[in-house]
């Protein structure tokens, strides 16, 4: 539909269309997917739903217009500073998710070094090079130049090179609760060291791991402290909406006090409309969603999420020991909760052959570069299918094993090829021509090959970039 109809069309109707439209998703229902929905199946599902339409209108751009929503978010930022081990001075605000969590601190870190240095400098941040990829966008952003520090043998970050990196220019140092990629927790205490030496604010992001891994602890499992209890770190980040099981759009924003988080508020005195104050990216934030994140913490409780953990943990360790039961086949690192990626150590196995033999099977596979891995990232719901993944990646191990050829096949193929090419800036040049056809007026959406999974890489991107790479 490119015109919106003359005449409006039966709701009934309209409904029955989005639920056709979503025919080709990915099936997350039946946990055949290892990434990007975080479900606990239809009854908290529609329990969330019914939180969300409760503020359905509700616009958190005025906390005076609609102060039961500041109140919701003021409890839910106070929850999450008590789950993190903050004192009464941790403050913080809700975001509309990940991202938004990772571009705020680059910003108010920014801002802070600008207020308290009186030289002029470039502003440079410190991560390892497996921060996630959001933290990439926000130094483009805003102009805050990315310093990478290597990872050591276990794929955390490197402690020694982020101390040659410090120079005068460094405003800000950056962790992970777990790394994305690997699942890895970096060394935080080491890092908060580090931080109070040289008098530089350390972010912790940890918004796949801030609402899981302290559950984690309390089961007994071993996790280095990573929160507030490490003197030197000044803020973290926690996606409700991922371990936290809220409604897409909620993550929390912490800083250890008000010093840090007054440099993230935006005021303009000057508008036609008046003064403007906003604490957060967004002006306008759903009132809905930080509505089902305060349901949705307080209807699991603590006793509901240690459960939680302890069935993804239980689910965790079935799914690595099955995995490196199979010949030729490691989990990478060593993984503190349910993330992680695992790798061929057969040069004879292609990896991403195998991941290809997976998505045949049905299963919507992630896959990470340098090292070569599959990656999952464990649900509750995943505890019912870990021996039918299991059963189908050892299927797929000796499909691969018996057809070495099909390295130089479909994705396979693809991957293998992106990752080893140095011209990274043809790549990037090529990937924002092809997003423009997609996102452009003409955007033709092409169909997932019958009973696979793909990612939207997969599907758009890389059939086309592996035939610019073929010329």
């Amino acid at each position: 539909m490119k015109n919106i109809p003359a005449k409006g069309i039966d709701r009934a109707d309209v409904l029955a269309h989005l639920k056709e439209f979503g025919a080709d998703d990915a099936n997350y229902r039946d946990s055949k997917i290892w990434s990007l929905v975080y479900y606990l199946g239809e009854e908290h599902t529609n329990f969330l739903k019914e939180a969300y339409g409760l503020y359905f209108s509700e616009n958190a751009l005025n906390p005076i217009a609609f102060k039961s929503l500041k109140r919701l978010e003021t409890e839910v930022v106070q929850m999450a500073g008590q789950l993190l081990n903050g004192d009464g001075l941790v403050v913080g605000t809700m975001t509309s998710g990940g991202t938004e969590t990772c571009l705020l601190p680059v910003v108010t870190y920014r801002d802070r070094a600008r207020a308290i240095r009186h030289l002029p400098f470039q502003p440079e941040m410190i991560a390892p090079t497996s921060i996630h990829v959001a933290w990439e966008k926000a130094a483009n952003y805003f102009g805050v130049k990315m310093v990478h520090a290597p990872l050591d043998k276990n794929f955390g970050v490197d402690v020694e090179a982020v101390k040659k990196l410090i120079n005068r220019n460094t405003i800000l140092l950056v962790a992970s609760a777990p790394s994305y990629p690997y699942g890895v927790v970096d060394p935080i205490p080491a890092l908060g060291e580090l931080a109070l030496r040289h008098k530089l604010p350390l972010h912790v992001d940890s918004c796949l791991g801030g609402f899981l891994l302290p559950f984690v602890e309390r089961l007994g499992y071993p996790v280095e402290p990573f929160d507030f209890r490490v003197p030197g770190v000044t803020s973290i980040g926690a996606d409700l909406h991922k371990y936290g099981f809220s409604a897409k759009g909620a993550s929390v924003l912490l800083y250890r006090n008000m010093e840090y988080l007054q440099h993230q508020f935006f005021v303009y005195a000057d508008s036609p409309t008046g003064i403007f104050a906003s604490p957060a990216m967004l002006g306008t934030r759903p009132g809905g969603a930080i509505a089902a994140a305060w349901a949705a913490l307080n209807a699991i409780g603590i006793d509901g999420y240690l459960d939680i953990a302890r069935t993804i943990m239980d689910t965790t360790l079935r799914l690595k020991k099955g995995i490196e039961a199979i010949s030729g086949l490691a989990v990478l690192g060593n993984p503190a909760m349910s993330v992680f990626a695992y790798t061929s150590q057969d040069k004879d196995l292609d990896i991403f052959a195998v991941g290809d033999q997976l998505e045949e099977r049905g299963w919507l596979v992630d896959r990470i570069q340098n090292p070569g891995g599959l990656h999952c990232m464990v649900t509750p719901r995943h505890a019912a299918v870990v021996e039918a993944y299991l059963a189908d990646l050892r299927e797929a191990v000796a499909v691969v094993r018996s057809n070495p050829d099909l390295a130089g096949k479909g994705n396979a193929a693809m991957y293998g090829m992106v990752a080893h090419i140095p011209l990274r800036g043809m790549i990037k040049t090529q990937i924002i021509k092809m997003m423009a056809d997609l996102y452009g007026p003409e955007c033709k959406m092409p169909s997932a090959p019958e009973g696979k999974q793909t990612t939207w890489l997969e599907r758009y991107i890389l059939p086309q970039l592996l035939k610019i790479l073929k010329r």
